[in-house]
């Protein structure tokens, strides 16, 4: 019975949102930027920051404040995004030091305020319910889903050597245009400005105009004027040409496309090109090819959606309604000048290991073409693996334990979530796909990656946390494919 494929129904009312490890999580410090120049100096350059960021802004100039009106994540594209503005303060650090704090305040689509950040304390066990008895045989094949420990492991104590809880700004200060203040130090954006700013500030200092004016130009990889959401703790140290992160997943929430199209964002606009990997059967390679080449429009996203894949009878998450967003939120990406590429590269005909070397292979070759690029992989987190072993085989090889005997920059990190739902599919008498609850630990708002320090028993490298899940219901139930279905 093809029900048995969709194992990920072990999971239903025992998920947890964390991954077996040894060792403490390390989360990046969070420096600030420090100008050698009196605010004075400093701000007139910050307000022409701003300005080139295309932001329109208000301000009360006597004591260094501004503050930019919202922008929306992705606008333009047909997906409803994430709100931010900014609030530019200024701060006198001496006659000839300052430093321009930068507070984003974020909202989600629904108006509600997004900028909490907890210090992370996780503790929880990887075992699955206890409703459910024995783990799934060798005939079996693998499929997407969160994949339990032995009950001998040791439990995760997640307590990372620097805490999050300082880039939270939570302040009765009141902004330039009259509200409470709330929101989080944006530590990422303020260097951004920095490194834009600074060297024009320095020339200056010694009195080389000419050079000063070259300095200032905006240079590539500091597009301030496309919004890529509250910068991604952890993300930047990692994300370099060459690298190759696996991102094991939970199938069919909202988040962590989320997480895919802002990763993608945060570093494609620092210049670095982009290659995003997904999940989806390779004979979709050239529809999604044409669509994240393609202008977006109703036709565009039909010759998509006309794909088998979106309307199997037991969806997994793969084809989720954030799914579809995912790839228009990439196209959108694209259309704005950034190098973002997508490919697929699953292999369903295929069962175990087979299947895993075939993934392997579709995925090597696509980083043996790019050696330039940064590749972004998401799968279900059987697949990104790095050592052999599963509770009811300990000899198999997963798709992440062969491609890093060939990429030596391959990392992979688990998903770890807070609680929340998901739409899985479960298998009892019969299969049945739908909205399920999933069990987590609060760690706040902001999204982060942290790395263990060294690889679980798993290979897992550290984790990347999406915060509180929600289901995300299939594509052609929420009038994503409506396209096609009024055809």
């Amino acid at each position: 019975m093809r029900a048995a494929i969709f194992i990920s129904v072990l999971l239903v009312g025992g998920l947890m949102g964390c991954a077996s490890r040894q060792g403490i999580l390390r989360l990046e410090t969070q420096e600030e930027a420090v100008y050698e120049h009196p605010l004075d100096e400093v701000w007139p350059s910050a307000q022409a920051w701003v300005r080139d960021g295309g932001f329109h802004y208000r301000e009360d100039a006597a004591n260094f404040v501004l503050q930019t009106e919202w922008r929306e994540e992705f606008p333009g594209s047909t997906v409803a995004g994430y709100w931010h503005r900014y609030t530019l303060i200024g701060k006198r650090e001496g006659p000839a030091r300052s430093r321009v704090w930068i507070i984003r305040s974020s909202r989600s689509p629904d108006g509600a305020p997004v900028y909490d950040v907890k210090q992370p304390e996780w503790e929880v066990s990887r075992l699955p319910d206890p409703s459910h008895e024995g783990l799934p045989g060798g005939e079996i094949r693998l499929e997407e889903f969160d994949v339990r420990t032995p009950g001998s492991e040791p439990r995760l104590r997640f307590v990372p050597q620097q805490s999050v809880a300082g880039v939270v700004l939570s302040t009765d200060s009141v902004g330039a245009s009259g509200e409470l203040l709330r929101g989080a130090r944006d530590f990422g954006m303020e260097w951004v400005m920095k490194e834009r700013i600074a060297p024009g500030l320095d020339a200056r200092k010694q009195g080389q105009e000419g050079r000063a004016l070259a300095a200032t130009k905006q240079e590539p990889g500091n597009d301030v004027s496309i919004e890529c959401g509250m910068a991604i703790i952890g993300l930047t140290g990692k994300a370099a040409k060459g690298q190759v992160m696996l991102l094991g997943e939970l199938h069919g929430t909202r988040e962590v496309p989320r997480f895919v199209a802002l990763s993608t964002c945060q570093v494609a606009s620092r210049g670095i090109p982009v290659t995003v990997g997904l999940e989806m059967p390779v004979e979709n390679q050239e529809r999604v090819r044409r669509f994240i080449a393609s202008a977006g429009n109703e036709h565009d996203r039909a010759l998509l959606m006309e794909s088998p894949f979106w309307r199997s009878p037991y969806p997994d998450g793969r084809s989720s309604e954030a799914v579809a967003q995912l790839l228009e939120q990439l196209r959108w990406l694209r259309a704005q000048g950034l190098d973002v590429e997508v490919f697929v590269f699953d292999h369903p005909g295929l069962q175990g290991e087979v299947r895993e070397a075939a993934m392997a292979r579709s995925v090597l070759s696509q980083v043996e073409a790019g050696p330039e690029r940064f590749f972004l992989i998401s799968t279900g987190n059987v697949h990104p693996r790095t050592r052999p072993g599963l509770p009811w085989d300990l000899g198999y090889r997963p798709m992440g334990y062969m491609l890093a005997r060939s990429v030596p920059s391959l990392v992979s990190l688990d998903v770890a979530f807070d609680s929340g739902t998901a739409w899985i599919c479960s298998v009892g008498e019969t299969l049945e796909c739908g909205e399920r609850s999933t069990k987590g630990q609060d760690n706040g708002d902001r999204y982060f990656v942290s790395f263990f320090d060294q690889p679980s028993e798993a290979g897992f490298h550290g984790v990347f946390y999406v915060g509180a899940v929600s289901a995300s219901p299939p594509a052609v139930r929420s009038g994503s494919a409506r396209a096609i279905d009024s055809k």
